[in-house]
């Protein structure tokens, strides 16, 4: 299998974490969205939308894009250990917590949108850091709420990780790492991010931690 990313992605970040979780391996192919390689012909033949993750598997078969969908379909083909709970009400429960970064925030900060509100809306950089920001602490401050419930234990469902976790550090990583939010308001969720961090799947994946990363 192939997985075209870049060290800086997110959505990469979620496929790499839930790959690792569940023991696979994979051939990674760097695709540097801010030099824009997505939009060469060879790659949108690859993901003609043009962004990161996409997963070519070895069957030849369509590729596999969306990160959400990536882990949905680990989850399926691979079921231990696995990443969903076992009850439709604790299935639901971690994918709405998921759904909150992966749908909801992290789109509104992508590369693409940044260019657009710079060259398109003409916003300035501070104008621009703001949206960021906000956007990224608003979900984690969602986030933080539905950790309150009874359901939340080490981690976001109980005491192993699962793709709720694994948006939830990804979203961490973002706010705190790439935009400089304050995140004291949330107490829980940069505990669990914490213990998520324990985990090497989850460490070694680290987008700052990533060939290239050092040069950016």
């Amino acid at each position: 299998m192939k997985l075209y990313g870049v060290w800086r992605s997110l959505a990469t970040y979620r496929v790499k974490v839930a790959l690792a979780l569940k023991g696979m391996q994979v051939e990674e192919v760097s695709i540097d969205i801010l030099k824009g390689m997505q939009h060469q012909p060879d790659y949108k033949a690859v993901n003609p939308q043009a962004v990161v993750p996409s997963l070519v598997l070895d069957d030849g078969g369509p590729p596999l894009f969306q990160s959400m969908a990536i882990m949905e379909w680990l989850e399926e083909t691979k079921p231990q250990p696995p990443l969903l709970p076992k009850d439709p009400r604790g299935r639901v429960r971690v994918r709405g917590i998921a759904l909150i970064s992966a749908a909801d925030a992290h789109p509104l900060v992508v590369p693409r949108i940044r260019v657009y509100l710079e060259k398109e809306l003409k916003l300035d950089e501070s104008t621009r850091n703001k949206w960021l920001m906000h956007w990224s602490l608003e979900a984690l401050k969602a986030i933080e709420v539905h950790l309150k419930e009874k359901d939340t234990g080490r981690f976001v469902h109980g005491d192993s990780p699962t793709i709720a976790d694994i948006c939830l550090a990804g979203q961490v990583i973002g706010a705190q790492g790439y935009f400089k939010c304050d995140v004291s308001s949330v107490p829980t969720v940069m505990r669990i991010h914490d213990e998520c961090m324990k985990l090497e799947a989850f460490s070694r994946a680290h987008p700052l931690k990533q060939p290239g990363a050092a040069v950016h």
